[in-house]
């Protein structure tokens, strides 16, 4: 789903010299007209029902006309028990909406709708556990929709008003409708949309459209879809839309038939707009893998809501800019093919797509792809908080917060796709997106990050400790000096939120001379931490992060003429060394050590391999100083550590190239 108003970045082709500030302008504007269109939408709305069977089938067949809000239809649904004594069914529907009947095996069966909108059913004799049964419900009434419509009956064309009925089901809004099984737990396996509206419209849905049947002044549409569904994917669209197709061959020899069923009265324009989905999906074929759902369509359907939804095979849009059409592209990958196992993880679904939406910026108009980052990272960044793991599933406002969800989970991946490298993180895409225990079916974040860390060989829980379940971002202070052919980097580091600590990241500053600049990535492990890096021209800009690879504000960079000759002796821990920089000995000063013993010195490069280790006898404890031959040692920073038995003691120096 992508909420139009709150993604000013479809603008970012015609302002890409705008600067961030009136980017993060218009997020702020839009921010507060999120909260003023969800402030009535935070009530719990999640399933009642029980897991204990498991959905295998829906035939939906409802009639409707685009002129009258109302529904009326029935629900044949086929299941298995998964519990032994399976003697009662429920469903989610809305108590505003009347059952007429339900009838099972040709008979009617007691029900009952009762509080929390559940509709439970109860059956004649218990079913066992496997055993493939079918139930109808009958039902009809005057949906009220919740979340963000539901069930909408209205017009378009404001010279005609011509009527129209649409759905939107997500989070929480298909029981608002139709009889369902509205968890994020059990897909159904296939689905069959009949669909008898007048006969001057034509109604969109998921899959296949498979028959027309006109039937005296009315008209049977009949959709069908053999992939696994989830509930607030299934939808419809009726009015008078005009009809055409885009086609893309695939790369296995096939063509996908793109189908678009939009206003008449935008026809011209959708037609010129739609084409650019052919290259956004040969681009997400490429990144990732085959569109999942080859062996039916995509498409698009015009609808009354302020953005999109991203409807299985047909996603639902109010206009056909790029970003919009993009976006809900994505999600048949990332929220459609693998759906969001709970609403905590709905990043999985709305970081990616909108991740996804930004290779586009990345791939297909590369001028705009800084100006993408540079107002993602001011936008999430004008707030010190907030997890991208969603921690009030009960509030449609949360869950759909677009600075979270959406943005600082898109840049969770950019940085995570940093963090392993562009080969190893779009293959980790691909295999996740091939697990047979996820594909068509529901993931959580912890199979993500399974599939990132198998592919990558890291160990990835402290990142996504950091950048997913906890808050805020870092400030970052680099100070720098250079001697001779040694850049001396000291990089320090603060955090707007006290849920972390430390941000650990690998960092890169770029130096420049005006005419030479290379990019240095320094591994960040702790603030304060000295590096050393050879530099063959003499630097006269040092830039922090030059390409946006990291989450962060508020950064710093300072000439700092000292540097070198600096040391935290103010820690107990520390100890004084000289002349730093050093030539072929150093000096160690501390007045008397804790123990009597040898001391035990090992000295460590900046990368962290011990290069030199020396051991000095106790007569050492007893004076005020000590040295170690060095000579051998390359320019550059080193840190040393002096054990006496009891205690560690840390020095930093730099080895110069003179004498």
């Amino acid at each position: 789903m992508k909420k139009y108003l709150l993604v000013p970045f479809t603008l970012i082709a015609a302002v890409c010299k705008a600067q961030s500030n009136d980017i993060i302008k218009s997020f702020e504007k839009v921010v507060r007209m999120e909260q003023d269109a969800h402030h009535y939408i935070t009530q719990p709305l999640l399933s009642s029902v029980p897991d204990n069977y498991d959905l295998k089938y829906h035939r939906l067949e409802w009639q409707v006309d685009p002129a009258v809000n109302y529904i009326q239809g029935s629900i044949t649904s086929y299941f298995v028990p998964t519990v032994p004594g399976f003697s009662e069914i429920d469903f989610d529907l809305a108590t505003v909406l009347t059952v007429d009947s339900v009838i099972y095996h040709s008979s009617p069966v007691i029900f009952a709708q009762v509080a929390g909108d559940a509709l439970q059913i109860s059956l004649p004799a218990a079913i066992p556990a496997g055993t493939l049964d079918s139930i109808s419900v009958y039902y009809q009434g005057i949906p009220v929709g919740g979340g963000f419509g539901s069930f909408v009956q209205t017009t378009h064309d404001t010279t005609l008003h011509t009527p129209i009925i649409w759905t939107l089901s997500e989070p929480f809004g298909a029981k608002d409708w139709w009889p369902c099984k509205q968890s994020l737990n059990d897909k159904i396996d296939s689905i069959d949309v009949i669909v008898t509206t007048p006969q001057q419209y034509r109604v969109a849905s998921n899959g296949l459209l498979v028959d027309e049947i006109q039937n005296g002044p009315t008209k049977i549409y009949h959709w069908q879809s053999h992939y696994p569904i989830a509930a607030y994917l299934v939808a419809i669209g009726v009015t008078n839309y005009f009809v055409y197709h885009n086609y893309l061959p695939l790369s296995g020899g096939d063509t996908l038939d793109v189908l678009n069923y939009v206003y008449p009265e935008d026809s011209d324009y959708a037609q010129a707009s739609t084409p650019y989905i052919l290259s956004v999906i040969s681009l997400y074929d490429t990144l990732t893998i085959e569109y999942p759902f080859a062996a039916e369509k995509y498409g698009h359907c015009e609808f009354g809501w302020g953005g999109g939804m991203e409807h299985q095979t047909m996603s639902f849009v109010i206009n056909f800019s790029n970003g919009l059409i993009a976006h809900e592209c994505a999600h048949q990958w990332f929220g459609d093919m693998v759906t969001c196992g709970s609403w905590e993880d709905i990043w999985l679904n709305e970081g990616f797509a909108t991740y996804m939406e930004s290779m586009t910026e990345e791939f297909l108009f590369p001028a705009n792809w800084y100006n993408w980052k540079s107002a993602v990272v001011n936008y999430v960044t004008s707030a010190p908080d907030g997890s991208v793991l969603c921690d009030d599933t009960t509030s449609v406002a949360r869950i759909f917060n677009d600075r979270l969800t959406y943005y600082k989970g898109a840049y969770l991946l950019q940085m995570l796709r940093w963090k392993i490298g562009d080969s190893l993180f779009f293959q980790a895409l691909r295999d996740y997106l091939h697990d047979p225990a996820l594909a068509f079916g529901y993931a959580k974040t912890p199979d993500l990050i399974y599939h990132v860390e198998q592919t990558s060989g890291q160990n990835l829980a402290g990142f996504f400790d950091q950048w997913y379940y906890k808050q805020g971002y870092p400030s970052y202070q680099v100070e720098w000096d250079q001697l001779g052919n040694n850049m001396l980097i000291r990089l320090s580091q603060t955090q707007s939120h006290s849920s972390v600590s430390f941000f650990e990241m690998p960092v890169p500053i770029e130096f420049s001379d005006g005419t030479h600049d290379t990019i240095v990535v320094f591994d960040h492990t702790f603030s304060g931490q000295m590096f050393s890096t050879p530099l063959s021209f003499t630097a006269t800009t040092v830039t922090f992060d030059p390409d946006l690879r990291i989450l962060s504000a508020h950064d710093t960079v300072m000439f700092n003429s000292t540097l070198a000759v600096t040391d935290p002796a103010s820690e107990d821990n520390f100890i004084q060394v000289y002349p730093n920089p050093v030539g072929d000995k150093v000096t160690i000063h501390k007045s008397q050590f804790t123990s009597k013993t040898a001391l035990e010195i090992s000295v460590y490069n900046v990368i962290g391999e011990m290069v030199l280790a020396a051991q000095l006898p106790i007569a050492y404890c007893l004076l005020p100083t000590c040295s170690i031959d060095v000579s051998t040692l390359p320019p550059g920073l080193y840190h040393m550590e002096i054990s006496d038995g009891q205690k560690i003691y840390r020095a930093k120096f730099v080895k110069s190239s003179t004498h």
